[in-house]
């Protein structure tokens, strides 16, 4: 909503000469109050319009990997006590080192070392149950792993366990 040179030049003060106008100082009030709130929730409209319109994160990829005895150990032979860096080794494992579960599905983000060093940031940014979150530090598990980004960067995963 807004106001025009010509109607704020109408309701203009002369606060010098003490002129005053014609609505009442209650009314003045009330109408200023509505012509602040009206540019306050515009200015705030246009704002989230914009983060909006920049928001592009959408889904990546997704890939289904089974989570087998080779993926709960490190490249040292430490166990690993954590999902995501369970997941982050079964990644590992079928991109460096070429140690496959039957059916592993191939990715192309995670193929990117860097990409699996952010992966434990991304999974804490995304979704997983505590119950699926058991079963992967346990092992033997399917995991679909679905990866959320733009422009070229990941910003989370969300993981499910399944059958």
């Amino acid at each position: 909503m807004g106001v025009s040179n010509k109607t704020l030049f109408a309701w203009r003060i002369s606060v010098t000469l003490g002129k005053t106008l014609s609505l009442r100082e209650g009314n003045m009030r009330k109408l200023l109050s509505i012509l602040f709130s009206s540019v306050i929730l515009a200015g705030t409209a246009h704002a989230q319009a914009r983060v909006q319109a920049t928001h592009s994160n959408r889904l990546i990829e997704s890939y289904r990997a089974y989570i087998g005895d080779a993926d709960l150990y490190n490249s040292n032979g430490v166990r690993l006590t954590q999902p995501w860096q369970i997941i982050r080794q079964d990644r590992a494992n079928f991109h460096q080192y070429h140690v496959r579960d039957s059916d592993d599905q191939s990715d192309s983000f995670f193929a990117d070392p860097v990409n699996r060093q952010a992966l434990e940031q991304m999974l804490r940014n995304g979704t997983m149950t505590r119950e699926a979150a058991n079963m992967i530090v346990r092992g033997n598990v399917w995991i679909d792993v679905d990866i959320y980004g733009g422009q070229g960067t990941g910003r989370w995963i969300d993981v499910s366990v399944s059958d």
